[in-house]
């Protein structure tokens, strides 16, 4: 006799018909391209993970190795410029994007440490004419904005800005003003372009010089940083990476607008002085600390990059990549690909 089978009810059937529809939709959308990233076998050496890289759609990878006790390495595949066939350059400029907001906030801490500033003051104390301009002008303080816990609008997501861009004869704060706050200062987080924009600007103002000014005389004349740049007018174009945008045919490196430009041993040099504590004195880093993190990215047409300090193994690693989309899949392909290279870092050890 056979055994008697439990009868199915009809729900139940209908309920994993559709489970297995819904589970094949979403394995139909999921992003193929990032998983293979994940999932293939790690590469015994930096240089090997770096060429991998370039099967996921980029045109250039630049990357630097400081590990404690060695010296400093760098990887590269791809193009400085594909146009030209120009192989990628360890030494090439590079638009770093928001990693200079790791350098607003060692400047910020340091007017801070030296009395020339108040964290807490308002913004408005500084810049009156924003009042009505900028909501709650009153109430945010400086510590708030380098937080990104001001609640002002970012200009980058104003898309007047995009339209408008590249226009040097507007001042981009013109995106952010005349909006509502995002939230009440200091209720949330909210990352903001123009908290970093006014920052500059309040250094300036109390320097009494320009921004790059200020960074050279506190930041890279004493680390000895001599490719860190303020903007493309002060380099030769030829040392710059070209950036590329996924599908647009444009290179983006000509695109003047005030971006911070420097060689990813720069950025190592700084990153490490940040993090072990040559570039700030104990009660700097007590304030710094307060205030901002230590590791950063950065994303701009044409760029993204990414400078990490690990401390587990006591090592810097920058990666610039010249190859970008504002979908995402291009910087969670960076970050995976940084991922693999420390990974490999550690097996090392």
């Amino acid at each position: 006799m056979e055994n008697a089978q439990p009868k199915v009810s009809k729900n139940k059937q209908i309920f994993r018909i559709i489970l297995f529809v819904s589970t094949f939709i979403s394995l139909w959308f999921v992003p193929w391209i990032l998983v293979k990233a994940w999932i293939l076998p790690l590469p015994k050496t930096v240089q090997e993970q770096v060429d991998q890289t370039l099967s996921h759609g980029f045109d250039g990878v630049i990357v630097y190795v400081d590990e404690a006790g060695k010296p400093p390495a760098f990887y590269t595949a791809g193009y400085h410029n594909k146009e030209q066939q120009i192989p990628a350059k360890p030494y090439a400029l590079f638009k770093i994007a928001s990693i200079s907001k790791l350098y607003v906030a060692v400047a910020i801490t340091r007017l801070a440490y030296e009395n020339q500033i108040d964290l807490d003051q308002p913004l408005s104390d500084y810049f009156p004419e924003l009042i009505g301009s900028i909501e709650n002008a009153d109430k945010i303080t400086l510590r708030m904005m380098v937080q990104h816990r001001s609640g002002i609008p970012n200009f980058t997501d104003n898309p007047k800005y995009w339209k408008n861009q590249p226009n040097t004869n507007i001042d981009v704060l013109t995106y952010a003003l005349h909006l509502p706050a995002e939230f009440e200062p200091n209720k949330d987080y909210g990352y903001s372009n123009t908290n970093y924009l006014l920052l500059s600007r309040v250094i300036e103002q109390v320097s009494g010089g320009s921004r790059q000014d200020y960074f050279k005389q506190e930041i890279l004349i004493p680390l000895g940083l001599n490719h860190t740049y303020g903007s493309l007018s002060e380099v030769n174009i030829d040392a710059v990476m070209s950036g590329y945008y996924v599908d647009v045919d444009e290179d983006f490196k000509y695109e003047d607008n005030g971006m911070m430009l420097a060689t990813a041993a720069d950025v190592g040099t700084f990153l490490r002085a940040l993090n072990n504590g040559t570039l700030l004195n104990e009660q700097e880093m007590e304030i710094y600390t307060s205030l901002y993190k230590f590791n950063h990215g950065g994303l701009a047409a044409g760029y993204q990059c990414l400078a990490e300090y690990h401390k587990d193994i006591d090592a810097v690693v920058v990666q610039f990549m010249n190859t970008t989309d504002f979908e995402g899949y291009q910087w969670n392909l960076l970050q995976i690909t940084h991922s693999r290279v420390v990974k490999i870092l550690r097996k090392g050890k």
